[in-house]
């Protein structure tokens, strides 16, 4: 496998921002994939993980230094219902952070690109749209058992942090940082929010105040939301964790379901990185319908990108 960055991810952000990518499954519909299915993007690393490699080295060439890879929505149940067993399953899960370690390497050896394993919450295994309500009335215990095997895989793959990301409430955060436990890599943790509070509609301060003090958490804030929330949510996060903060927000559009169509304009642009930056954002990229071209954008804002 290609050899991890030499430089630590919590130094690195000690020494100033760093750009994410945006993100990868309107990258993967511009590359001419199918999503229409329960597995979404994760489906790909079994039947075209070359494609997945592709959506990493776009975002590479834009100036992304981290990458998040395609095991959101990658889950040993999710995986056995297509009929793969827990060694395939494992596999792939692997396979997801080697496939961004590939990319950065092929698209710029000469630079230090972190890979961030995404740990997507219970309901994006649901496919069910209920990672945006979070309450899903299982017990922390529960949720633990579930996160835990995943994890397991995914360190396996030696990633440089993991991703625990688009969080809908403080019960789901509890179980994944104590899925996390002793496992030997950082994380971040990301909640989708809302108008000032998190999906399941707690005060985001609460939320993130979970991680202060907590030494495995490098970076704490929102991801999933929109620009506009993001921008309260940064200095929320600096002040109630004492930590890095993390942030990348959808473009803006919202979805309309009916249609089965995006609408809106798009609220995501470059100008709005300096204000997250003064109020203490470190990991600053994109989520849904943020593409190749705003990173760019975004790389330029920070002075941190090729482009």
């Amino acid at each position: 496998m290609t050899p991890a960055p030499t430089v630590p991810l919590a130094d690195a952000l000690a020494r100033g921002p760093l750009v994410l990518d945006g993100g990868l499954s309107n990258q993967l519909a511009a590359q001419g994939c199918d999503l229409s299915d329960a597995l979404w993007s994760a489906r790909l690393l079994a039947d075209d993980p070359g494609q997945i490699e592709r959506a990493h080295a776009a975002y590479v060439r834009a100036g992304a230094q981290v990458l998040i890879t395609s095991s959101y929505q990658a889950t040993f149940e999710g995986f056995a219902r297509r009929g793969l067993g827990r060694s395939q399953a494992a596999e792939l899960l692997r396979r997801s952070v080697e496939l961004a370690r590939s990319a950065a390497e092929k698209e710029a050896p000469e630079k230090e690109v972190w890979v961030a394993a995404s740990v997507g919450p219970y309901g994006a295994f649901l496919a069910d749209g209920s990672e945006y309500r979070g309450r899903y009335g299982l017990s922390a215990a529960e949720l633990e058992r579930f996160h835990r095997p995943r994890i397991e895989a995914l360190v396996e793959a030696e990633p440089d942090v993991l991703a625990l990301e688009t969080v809908p409430d403080i019960a789901e955060a509890e179980a994944l940082l104590r899925a996390v436990a002793g496992c030997g890599v950082p994380v971040w943790l990301s909640y989708s929010a809302a108008g000032g509070r998190t999906r399941a509609g707690q005060p985001l301060r609460e939320a993130f105040a979970l991680a202060e003090g907590n030494d495995q958490v490098v970076a704490v804030g929102v991801n999933c939301c929109t620009p506009a929330d993001a921008d309260e949510a940064v200095r929320t996060a600096a002040e109630a964790a004492r930590k890095p903060v993390v942030v990348y927000p959808n473009s803006g559009e919202e979805w309309d379901a009916a249609a089965r169509s995006w609408k809106g304009e798009p609220a995501f642009t470059a100008d709005r990185v300096t204000a997250w930056r003064e109020a203490g954002a470190r990991l600053v990229g994109g989520c849904c319908r943020v593409g190749p071209d705003e990173i760019a954008a975004l790389a330029r804002a920070l002075g941190a990108g090729r482009a």
